[in-house]
């Protein structure tokens, strides 16, 4: 580099000695002085993203005003190294381009935007030492009294959405406003990471200290190619919208794949908008447990006494939260069934809510609306605070005017 600057100057002084005119001796100085400076400057790292993307085949719309809210402390902090350089990030972007059909110049310039956030590295990060899981401590952080009286009114207040909701789907309307009761708490805290940072970092950057890195990892690059399907059919720009730190967006937090398979118009708008339209959240995750299997009238669990199982349960607990045996397979392994549950027709799973180091597990009996629960997030503590959220939140519905 030394040499070729030498060289450079040389050239430009030669140049200089034939020079008559002022205007002339201005240009080649600044000339040696962008073979000097510029010219040896190292690759680049952004300080911030430009505010949009180019693209050339769709206009892009403003973003929704509650997801381009103000940016979060941290995500000021972290805004520093871009994809621009990554080779596995620009050769996704040429595949995605061709999968989707899309502006490949588009993808390429708005994935070269994205920013690599380690915060949500951190978040998907199994901890060092696992500590055990506590069902008891999991429900009072989602049953607080806020969730509860913000559902009870967001029941009151459109009772009538919900209720076409269960006519069209067969879910009732508690377990709908228990889902985005615990998702987002109606809309109020819909996610400050900005979508396409969360997932570009998930998609290439995923921990590997990660048990199932492999397939998360892919699944976060699937989920990425349907971000960018879905900004294009809905001509958003993708540096705007902002969601959870595993790139959920909207008052239901549908990933880009389920907002584009299961998001439904709602309110007849032409458009779904799970952002501001409360009808169309209503309507999308009552339709996503309707695809998922949801049966109307079943119910979600039975209960089960302290004494109502066998002391060996690893066989019961093999299947884990998939529906597994009938009443009177449960009956022969030992298990105690209500009457109830002897009268379920349709297959059970046990379901275990550990309570910590120190504590025996609570069970429970899972029926398929259980199961269709934990296909919006695949977890029994995460469907049973769901339920009993929206055990709550009807309750105090009805009992407030």
């Amino acid at each position: 580099m030394h040499r070729a600057t030498s060289a450079i100057r040389q050239r430009v002084f030669r140049h200089l000695l034939t020079l008559r005119h002022t205007t002339r001796l201005l240009a080649a100085w600044l000339a040696l002085a962008f073979a000097a400076g510029v010219w040896a400057q190292p690759p680049q790292k952004r300080e911030r993203a430009p505010k949009k993307a180019v693209h050339a085949s769709a206009k892009r719309k403003s973003p929704p005003a509650q997801v381009a809210a103000k940016r979060s402390k941290n995500s000021k902090a972290e805004q520093t190294l871009t994809y621009a350089q990554n080779r596995a990030a620009m050769q996704a972007a040429k595949s995605i381009a061709q999968a989707q059909q899309l502006d490949p110049a588009w993808v390429r310039s708005s994935l070269a935007q994205a920013h690599f956030l380690p915060s949500v590295v951190r978040a998907v990060t199994p901890p060092a030492l696992p500590g055990s899981r506590d069902w008891a401590a999991y429900r009072a952080r989602v049953l607080t009294a806020q969730r509860i009286e913000a559902g009870s009114a967001f029941m009151r207040t459109h009772a009538a959405t919900l209720a076409r909701a269960e006519a069209q789907y067969g879910v009732p309307p508690s377990i709908v406003a228990g889902i985005l009761g615990v998702e987002t708490i109606y809309g109020r805290n819909m996610g400050q990471y900005r979508v396409l940072d969360a997932l570009a970092t998930l998609a290439f950057d995923f921990p590997d200290s990660h048990p199932k890195k492999i397939q998360r990892q892919a699944y976060f690059l699937s989920e990425l190619e349907a971000f960018f399907a879905f900004c294009h059919s809905n001509g958003f720009d993708p540096l705007t919208l902002r969601g959870s730190y595993a790139g959920a967006m909207g008052m239901g937090q549908f990933m880009p794949s389920s907002w584009l398979q299961y998001a439904v118009d709602f309110d007849g708008s032409g458009h779904i908008d799970l952002f501001h339209s409360t009808a169309d959240a209503i309507g999308s995750v009552a339709h996503y447990f309707s695809v998922f299997q949801w049966k109307r009238g079943m119910p979600t669990h039975y209960a089960l006494a302290a004494d109502a199982l066998p002391a060996d349960l690893t066989a019961l607990l093999e299947p884990d939260i998939v529906p597994s045996f009938t009443p009177q397979q449960l009956e022969a392994r030992g298990v105690v069934l209500s009457a109830a549950a002897r009268a379920h027709a349709g297959l059970l799973a046990l379901i275990e809510l550990p309570m910590g180091p120190s504590a025996a597990s609570h069970y429970a009996l899972g029926t398929d609306n259980f199961y269709a629960i934990t296909r919006y997030n695949w977890s029994s503590q995460y469907a049973m605070a769901v339920i009993d959220l929206a055990q709550a939140i009807e309750a105090a519905a009805q009992t407030q005017p």
